[in-house]
C-alpha cells in the first residue's frame, strides 16, 4: 500500500469525495473543472497516471458523471490509490450498492483515509454495528476529520457516554456548526447545576458556541442567542439574530422578534412576523395575533386565532378562548375552554376555572382546581385557597389558609404577604410579621405599608430635644411609610400623616393630608380637618366637616356640633346633635354628650 503516497498530500489533493449532503472537509478542494485541467488529467490518465485518474473521477464525480468518473476511479484504485478507493465507495454508494460500497470504503481506511473511516462508521451505525462503528468513527476523529468527530460524538451521545462532550467540543473547534449548536445546547442545560459562577462561565461558553453555529447559518442557532441577548437587554442585537433565523424559516424566531418590536411600540411589524409564524404552525405566534386583535375589540378574528394556536398544540389557545367567552359574558363557554386547558394541565386555566365554579356558588367543585393550579406553581391559586380556607373560620381551616397564604408569599404574592403579616400580628410575633409587612409594602400594598408604619411606629422613642429647648424633627422610617401608604390613598395613613404634621406646627400640611382622607371617606379625616380649622378661627368651615364625620357615626364629631349649636344659641339643634353623640359613643363622649343634652333639655323648658 506504499504506493497510495502520502497521507498529507493526498489530503491535500482533493481527491476524497464525501457523499452528498455532508459539509466539506479537507480532503476536498475548491472545484478544478475547467475544461483544459479536465484534457490534461484525461491525457495523463490515460498514459497511466493513477493520481491523475484519481483526481479525475473526483471531478466527474462532484459534477454527478457516475459513468464517468467509475472507469477512472476503479482504475486509479486498482494502482492502490486511497482516495479513489474511498471515492468508489461514494460512487457506489450513490448508486445503491452499499455493501460493495463499504468494501472499498475500508480498503481507504485501513490505508489512512479518515474520510473513508468516516464514511465506513456511518454504514456500520446505519445498520445497527455500534460496536464497529465506533471503531471506525473514532479512527476518523482521531485523524482529526471534522464528520468523524461529530459522528463519534453522536454516537457516544446517544449512548450517554461521557467522552461525547470531548469529541463534540472537537468537531465545534474545528467549526462543524452543528456540533457548536449541540454544544451550546447542552452548556444551557447544565446551567441551573452548577454553582453561580459556574452558571454565568457556562451561559458565556454557550453563547460563544452559538454565535460560531449562528455565523454559519444555524438558524436555531441564532434564535437561541437572540435568546440570550434579549435576556441581558442586548436587544437591538438580539432583534438582529432573531430576523436573521426568522427569515432562515425559523417559526419561533419570527414570534420572539414579534414580541421584540410589539415591546418596543411597532405593533404593525410585530403582527407581520406574527402572521408569518403562525402561518408556520407556532401557536405562541397565533396566540399574541388573538390578544392583539382581542385588544382591538375584533373578537371575531381573535377568537379564530386562539383556535389556530389550540390547533397547533398550545393549550393557551383554550385558556385565552376560556378569557375571551368570559369577557363576552359566555359564561358555559368559557368554563369549557377552561376545562380542556386544565385538564391539559394549564394553572392559570384552572385557577379561572376554579374561580368560575366559585363565583356560580359551587365552591367543593371549584377547591380541587385551584388546588391543582397551586400544586402546579400557580401564586394566584395558592392565594385564593388561602382566602378559601380563611372563610371557613378558625381551628384547621385557618392553619390551612395560612399555609397557602406564605406559599403564595413566598413566591411574591403581595397581598398574601400582607396576610402572613397580619396573622403574625394577631400571635404577637413581631419579626416575622414585620418581614412579611416589608415584602408586602415593598410590593406596593398601601395597607401593608400602614400596618408597618404602625409596627415601627410604636416602638419609636420620644423625640429628642435640642439643646436650646427645640425639638429637632428627623423623618423616621415609619413616617416613610405613613406617606407612601398615605400617597395611595390609604386614609388612615393620610390622617396619620396628618396629625405627624400637625405635632410639628406645620398646620398647611395637616389640613390637606386631612381634607384628602375626608374627602376619600374618612371620618376621621373630616374630624380632624375640622379641629383644624376651628382652631384657625374657621368654625363655619369646620362645623361642615364635623357634620360629614357626624353622619359617618363619629361621636365626638356630633359633640362637637352640639356645643356649636349650643353656643350659637341654638338650642334644638344642639340637644339633636347631643342625643346623636350619646348613641354614638364611645363612654366618655357618651357620658359628656348627656350631660350637655340634658343641660340644653332643662334650658329649653325653663
Amino acid at each position: 500500500m506504499d504506493v497510495m503516497g502520502d497521507k498529507a498530500t493526498l489530503f491535500e489533493s482533493g481527491r476524497f469525495v464525501q457523499p452528498s449532503g455532508e459539509e466539506p472537509t479537507r480532503d476536498e478542494v475548491s472545484d478544478m473543472g475547467d475544461a483544459a485541467e479536465e484534457v490534461r488529467l484525461a491525457l495523463a490518465a490515460q498514459s497511466g497516471d493513477a493520481e491523475a485518474a484519481s483526481v479525475l473521477g473526483a471531478m466527474l464525480l462532484r459534477r454527478g458523471d457516475l459513468d464517468g468518473a467509475e472507469a477512472h476511479l476503479r482504475a486509479a484504485t486498482a494502482a492502490g490509490d486511497r482516495a479513489a478507493a474511498n471515492n468508489l465507495g461514494v460512487l457506489l454508494h450513490q448508486r445503491g450498492y452499499p455493501e460493495e460500497a463499504a468494501g472499498w470504503w475500508r480498503i481507504a481506511a485501513v490505508a489512512g483515509s479518515a474520510a473513508a473511516a468516516h464514511a465506513l462508521g456511518r454504514y456500520h451505525r446505519e445498520r445497527g454495528d455500534e460496536p464497529a462503528a465506533e471503531y471506525w468513527l473514532r479512527q476518523s476523529a482521531e485523524q482529526g476529520h471534522v464528520l468523524g468527530a461529530y459522528a463519534l460524538a453522536d454516537l457516544l451521545e446517544h449512548r450517554g457516554d461521557v467522552g461525547a462532550e470531548h469529541w463534540m467540543r472537537a468537531a465545534a473547534e474545528r467549526g462543524h456548526r452543528e456540533a457548536a449548536y449541540r454544544l451550546a445546547r447542552a452548556l444551557d442545560h447544565t446551567e441551573g447545576h452548577e454553582d453561580e459562577s459556574g452558571s454565568d462561565n457556562a451561559v458565556a461558553e454557550a453563547e460563544q458556541w452559538y454565535r460560531q453555529a449562528a455565523a454559519r447559518g444555524h438558524r436555531r442557532a441564532a434564535l437561541h442567542l437572540g435568546a440570550i441577548l434579549e435576556k441581558r437587554g442586548e436587544l437591538k442585537e438580539a432583534g438582529r439574530w432573531y430576523l436573521t433565523s426568522a427569515k432562515d424559516g425559523e417559526a419561533r424566531a419570527a414570534c420572539a422578534l414579534g414580541f421584540l418590536l410589539r415591546d418596543a411600540g411597532d405593533t404593525e411589524s410585530a403582527a407581520v412576523w406574527w402572521l408569518r409564524a403562525a402561518q408556520e404552525g407556532d401557536g405562541n405566534a397565533a396566540n399574541a395575533l388573538g390578544a392583539l386583535h382581542a385588544e382591538r375589540g375584533e373578537t371575531q378574528t381573535a377568537e379564530r386565532w386562539y383556535r389556530a394556536a389550540l390547533d397547533a398544540g398550545d393549550d393557551n389557545g383554550a385558556y385565552n378562548l376560556g378569557l375571551l367567552c368570559a369577557e363576552q359574558g359566555r359564561t358555559a363557554q368559557a368554563e369549557q375552554w377552561y376545562r380542556r386547558a386544565a385538564y391539559a394541565g394549564h394553572r392559570e386555566a384552572a385557577n379561572a376555572l376554579a374561580i368560575l365554579l366559585l363565583q356560580g356558588g359551587d365552591t367543593t367543585g371549584a377547591e380541587p382546581w385551584f388546588s391543582k393550579a397551586a400544586e402546579a406553581g400557580s401564586v394566584d391559586a395558592a392565594f385564593n385557597l388561602g382566602i378559601l380556607y380563611a372563610g371557613r373560620g378558625t381551628g384547621q381551616a385557618a392553619e390551612m389558609a395560612l399555609r397557602w397564604y406564605e406559599r403564595a408569599a413566598a413566591a411574591g404574592h403581595t397581598e398574601a404577604a400582607l396576610q402572613v403579616g397580619i396573622a403574625r400580628l394577631r400571635e404577637g410575633d413581631e419579626r416575622e410579621a414585620e418581614r412579611h409587612l416589608r415584602c408586602a409594602a415593598g410590593g406596593g400594598s398601601a395597607e401593608a405599608a400602614y400596618r408597618l408604619a404602625t409596627l415601627l411606629d410604636a416602638r419609636r422613642p420620644p423625640e429628642p430635644a435640642h439643646e436650646l429647648g427645640e425639638i429637632v424633627h428627623e423623618k423616621t422610617e415609619c413616617e416613610e411609610w405613613y406617606e407612601r401608604a398615605a400617597t395611595q390613598g390609604h386614609r388612615r395613613a393620610q390622617v396619620r400623616v396628618g396629625m405627624l404634621a400637625a405635632a410639628r406646627g406645620d398646620v398647611v400640611e395637616a389640613a390637606r393630608w386631612y381634607r384628602a382622607a375626608a374627602e376619600a371617606g374618612s371620618r376621621n379625616g373630616a374630624f380632624n380637618l375640622g379641629l383644624l380649622l376651628a382652631r384657625e378661627g374657621s368654625e363655619p368651615e369646620a362645623a361642615v366637616w364635623w357634620t360629614r364625620a357626624a353622619d359617618a357615626g363619629h361621636g365626638r364629631a356630633a359633640l362637637r356640633l352640639a356645643l356649636v349649636y349650643a353656643r350659637r344659641g341654638e338650642l334644638a339643634e344642639g340637644q339633636r346633635w347631643a342625643d346623636r353623640a350619646v348613641a354614638l359613643g364611645p363612654a366618655e363622649v357618651a357620658e359628656r354628650a348627656g350631660r350637655l343634652r340634658d343641660a340644653l333639655r332643662e334650658e329649653l323648658s325653663a
